[in-house]
């Protein structure tokens, strides 16, 4: 019979997961700041304004440089004042680059005008994205104890990817029926619902300790995070250029790759999350990279717009349990009170390799060719697995090497 003073949740894993899930909300909402737009500004860029394939690009890809400048700040900030604090500064930021995406579109009757506005709207956007990540994900695992950190990890990552699914096509459908200025106004009005909503959530306490140096944190993390930026390669390739790509070979439906990748991502961290504690880390990040080249390729070598949308959802699902199968040994190697920098520190390279993905591709792009870039990144994914491989015997060794010592 149960105990009528017991106020433990009747189903404690189910509690624990709407807890980590009402967190991660915010990252839902920052991304779907991102993915609105997605779609729509390197058409806007390249055709609307005339540009280059390489400046649409770089009008991407700017937003990644100022998360990776940003990263380290917020990862200290969410140590330092708390997971809940530095959400609210990122979903403000997340706001005001709806408002200057629309102020962009205000402009473009002057293109340098325009582009400017969009530039910066992108540089504040990548110091939102830092901050509502990051911060976001501290919270959750203050919330529901480090033990938990993969789930808050892969959760996050759905919240994600299932906003960049949603957002891409609801960005082109708001755009065509009423233009980019009322796409921005979306963007603004997603950052307001969110800092409102963050408002009223409970804080979480700070860890206090010492604080290793970001150097030194970075130090631990590297060959993890070179791990994430040869796998992040691929989406950065399809976030940037799938729209152009389809439009080359004159194939509809371009926004409905990005959400095949979303949807994929998702539905592998859902069903197979589970797979980092049952198989390794190391395992299930080399089969998650080979899954990835495959989908590179497909798309790499598509005869029609439907086996690039194939191409797409295999990618999403092989990149689906990267970041978290390499993350959790990454945040783990440093003490509780410097896991926001940890975390921060790997993200760093995520935000590396997208940053340099958009121009670098648009150079291959116009030297080669669109399916090109989607090669190189299989090439690159193929170089992750390899990277992993010889991670996992180096841990191996140590271990051998642990034990003799034990021994002797």
């Amino acid at each position: 019979m149960p105990n009528a003073n017991d106020t433990r949740p009747a189903n404690p894993q189910f509690a624990t997961t709407l807890q980590i899930v009402s967190t991660v909300f915010f990252t839902f909402l920052c991304y779907l700041t991102i993915g609105l737009p997605l779609a729509v500004l390197p058409s806007f860029v390249h055709v609307d304004l005339a540009y280059s394939s390489v400046i649409a690009g770089l009008a991407i890809s700017v937003q990644y440089l100022a998360t990776l400048l940003s990263r380290p700040y917020a990862g200290r900030t969410a140590d330092a004042w708390g997971p809940k604090r530095t959400v609210l500064c990122g979903l403000v930021a997340c706001g005001a680059s709806g408002l200057l995406v629309a102020l962009g579109g205000v402009f473009s009757g002057v293109p340098w005008l325009a582009l400017l506005t969009l530039i910066l709207g992108r540089l504040v956007l990548g110091f939102g994205e830092s901050w509502v990540s990051t911060g976001a994900i501290m919270w959750g695992i203050g919330q529901v104890g480090p033990s938990h950190t993969a789930r808050v990890i892969s959760w996050n990552g759905v919240a994600t990817y299932g906003a960049l699914a949603l957002g891409a096509p609801l960005g082109v459908a708001l755009d065509n029926a009423y233009g980019i200025e009322v796409l921005g106004g979306a963007i603004a009005l997603a950052g307001v619902v969110g800092l409102l909503l963050a408002r009223m959530k409970r804080a979480t306490p700070v860890i206090h300790g010492e604080r290793l140096a970001f150097r030194a944190v970075l130090g631990r993390v590297l060959p993890f995070g070179m791990g994430l930026a040869l796998g992040s390669i691929g989406f950065g390739a399809i976030s940037t250029f799938i729209t152009l790509y389809y439009a080359s070979h004159h194939w509809d439906n371009a926004a409905l790759a990005l959400t095949a990748f979303g949807v994929c991502f998702m539905g592998v961290r859902l069903l197979f999350g589970s797979s980092i504690a049952r198989f390794g880390g190391y395992r299930v990040a080399m089969t998650s990279f080979m899954l990835e080249a495959l989908g590179l390729i497909v798309l790499g070598i598509a005869p029609t717009g439907f086996t690039a949308l194939v191409g797409a959802a295999l990618s999403g699902a092989g990149f689906s349990l990267v970041f978290p199968s390499l993350g959790v040994a990454a945040v783990n190697l440093v003490p509780a009170q410097n896991r926001g920098a940890a975390l921060g520190a790997y993200s760093v390279f995520l935000d590396v390799a997208l940053g340099v993905t958009g121009p670098v591709a648009g150079l291959i792009v116009g030297a080669y060719g669109y399916a090109e870039v989607y090669l190189c990144a299989s090439v690159a994914a193929v170089a992750a697995v390899l990277l992993t491989l010889w991670m996992a015997r180096a841990e191996q060794a140590r271990d051998a090497g642990k034990k003799v010592v034990q021994t002797v």
